[in-house]
């Protein structure tokens, strides 16, 4: 009996001490992937918004990121943007409430500091304080505006719509008049071969340069990519005398205001990023210009 209890004994400890390795190792390397989750979209905005190995970015850019929330209260439901503001030269947030259509409610100040706000369990506790009962809220989306200086140079927007099977996770890039400059895919499931074409540079990069008005009835056609063109979206393959700069300006210029040239055999993907994207950016537009009318009405502090 006393054997099998010493057994049971050692067990229970090497169990114990197996777990807090374990807890410790995930813990570890949890934050390690969450820093380095981090800086890969931050050198792809960066990157995005022209920035990269070969053209450093000024040392006045900075990145401020506002937080977009739904908040029911008593079943009518309301906008809330966490937005970052400067008060006694620190840096916190203030939650800005407002109705659907844009109308200012109430401001309220929340003590979070930009670098803690990156992590959405320090956001909801502060939000839990703010919100009081029969409020609930729910996290929808971000913004990362861009500024140089003192004024804003581009827009980021993550943001995720349906593909052909699942969700096509992206990263947009605008211009301050919310013309395209950038796009990535971030993520998909797309087939092989065919929808997975979409992070190819000679498609992604069709949508670079397309003004505002023309996103509003931007479509998809089923012609051949013109050679041409082919060769200026490529990036990459800007080597040597391939295609001089200037034959690139131009070629882009002509090809402008052309809707996107399908995929081969993955319309259906095409016509995903391209809705996808014009959706996204509409109902940006809107929306940040009704919450900098607010802004401005109310004074409010913000960085950006």
């Amino acid at each position: 009996m006393k054997e099998i209890l010493r057994i049971t004994i050692k067990l229970t400890i090497t169990c114990l001490v197996a777990a807090f390795v374990m807890g410790s190792v995930f813990a570890f390397t949890y934050n390690a992937k969450k820093h380095n989750e981090h800086l890969n979209e931050r050198q792809t905005m960066l990157g995005l918004i022209g920035y990269g190995r070969h053209n450093d970015a000024p040392s006045d850019l900075k990145l401020h990121t506002i937080y977009r929330y739904i908040i029911e209260d008593r079943g009518r439901l309301f906008l809330g943007y966490l937005v970052p503001v400067r008060k006694e030269r620190e840096e916190s947030h203030e939650l800005l409430l407002v109705t659907v259509e844009g109308e200012f409610v109430k401001r309220l100040e929340a003590p979070i500091d930009p670098e803690s706000a990156i992590e959405a369990a320090a956001r909801d506790k502060v939000l839990k304080r703010l919100l009081e009962a029969p409020k609930t809220f729910s996290y929808s989306d971000s913004t990362i505006i861009a500024t140089v200086g003192s004024g804003r140079s581009a827009y980021l927007l993550p943001g995720r719509f349906p593909g052909f099977k699942t969700f096509i996770k992206v990263m947009l890039a605008l211009d301050p008049a919310f013309n395209i400059v950038g796009l990535e895919i971030m993520e998909h499931e797309e087939d092989p071969g065919l929808g997975a074409e979409i992070t190819k540079e000679y498609f992604k990069n069709q949508f670079v340069g397309k003004p505002f008005e023309r996103l509003k009835t931007l479509g998809v056609v089923k012609e051949p990519l013109p050679d041409e063109f082919r060769k200026a979206l490529e990036r990459e393959k800007w080597t040597g005398a391939s295609i001089s700069p200037e034959d690139v300006d131009r070629i882009n210029k002509k090809y402008r205001d052309h809707d996107i040239y399908a995929l081969t055999g993955a319309t259906i993907s095409s016509k995903s990023v391209t809705t996808g994207v014009g959706n996204m950016v509409k109902k940006f537009s809107y929306r940040v210009q009704a919450l900098d009318r607010v802004i401005t009405a109310q004074k409010v502090p913000v960085t950006f």
